[in-house]
């Protein structure tokens, strides 16, 4: 007869702290939420809560796209600067050459995608981590974009492409609708899909991924392709609420979106991570941003604790990654 291994302690805590991991961001965002709401008469409002919404799509479209990057195993540093450009070359487009608005749209968006595709390919094709590879663009495509505009905001004049960036609908903002539909669609892919499933595939374990008829290069350039058109438009998000194509827009951005995915349970190794988890850090970030103008602190102060933020999401991934590996 079989008899049960006696659990460990050690064991024992392990397996708390996994059930822990389930409730645990709901309940810091919980507690966040009656802080802010304790200190700030005006956080609960729905005009509040509203303005969250909207400031969260502006790195949460692109934190939903990361998810499947980290949960591949790569990662993407230069969604920030593909925003400056895409909001740099839509000016260019429409201000200076007079290309009409949706051609302008397609063609930013099909740059941004081709661009995602050479990341991914130096990956797949060449060995170079994804790390190296996406600082290079971060550099180049930041200097890029203020090239092609002297570093000086492209004015457009478009009201019904401002509407992108300002407008509602039933009296949500149309960003937090962008973000909404973002999440649906990559929610799907991820959750009912063969190139979903092969992403998690090829993050646990790319060679016996291959070994099993997964196309393993397809999945990275696909992965870093999608997170470079989520970039494009949150770049194209910005432009309209700013009226402006403007290099200097998207700061942070990539912290903001790795931080969020980091934050919702997706571990820098790779194979593990959900968008819904993304959801959970997404909100907590853009909270957290709220309440910190709310409660007036200063600029300066707020980028400390961004960068504490970070610190901490990845200190908790690597707590993560070591639970995993003793369990």
């Amino acid at each position: 007869m079989l008899q049960k291994v006696p659990t460990s302690p050690l064991a024992a805590a392990f397996q708390r702290a996994k059930a822990w991991d389930g409730i645990g961001l709901l309940a810091v965002l919980v507690l966040l939420y009656v802080v802010l709401s304790l200190k700030s008469p005006y956080f609960l409002t729905t005009d509040n809560q509203l303005s969250i919404l909207q400031n969260a799509a502006f790195f949460g479209i692109v934190a939903f796209a990361m998810t499947l990057v980290i949960v591949s195993g790569e990662i993407d540093i230069s969604v920030g600067s593909m925003a400056a450009l895409s909001s740099s070359m839509l000016g260019v487009f429409v201000v200076n050459h007079g290309v009409p608005m949706p051609v302008a749209v397609v063609l930013v968006i099909a740059a941004a995608a081709a661009i995602g595709a050479g990341a991914g390919a130096m990956r797949a094709y060449f060995g170079v981590p994804t790390f190296i590879a996406t600082l290079a663009l971060y550099l180049a495509l930041k200097g890029l974009a203020q090239l092609l505009t002297n570093n000086f905001p492209l004015p457009i004049d478009s009201e019904r492409f401002f509407y992108w960036g300002d407008g509602r609908v039933l009296g949500i903002p149309v960003p937090a609708l962008y973000l909404a539909g973002t999440f649906l669609v990559l929610i799907i892919i991820s959750k009912k899909t063969v190139f979903g499933r092969s992403i998690y595939a090829v993050g646990g374990n790319a060679k016996a991924a291959g070994l099993s008829g997964i196309n393993v290069r397809r999945v990275k350039i696909l992965v870093m392709m999608i997170v470079a058109i989520t970039a494009a438009i949150t770049g194209l998000l910005q432009t309209a609420l700013l009226a402006s194509g403007n290099s200097t827009i998207a700061v942070g951005l990539e912290f903001d979106a790795i931080a969020a995915t980091i934050i919702g349970g997706a571990a820098l190794s790779g194979g593990k991570g959900s968008i819904v988890g993304t959801v959970m850090g997404v909100l907590f970030i853009a909270a957290l941003l709220n309440g910190m103008v709310l409660l007036s602190v200063n600029p300066y102060a707020q980028q400390v604790v961004r960068g504490a933020v970070v610190l901490a999401a990845v200190l908790v991934n690597v707590w993560r990654t070591r639970k995993s590996s003793l369990e």
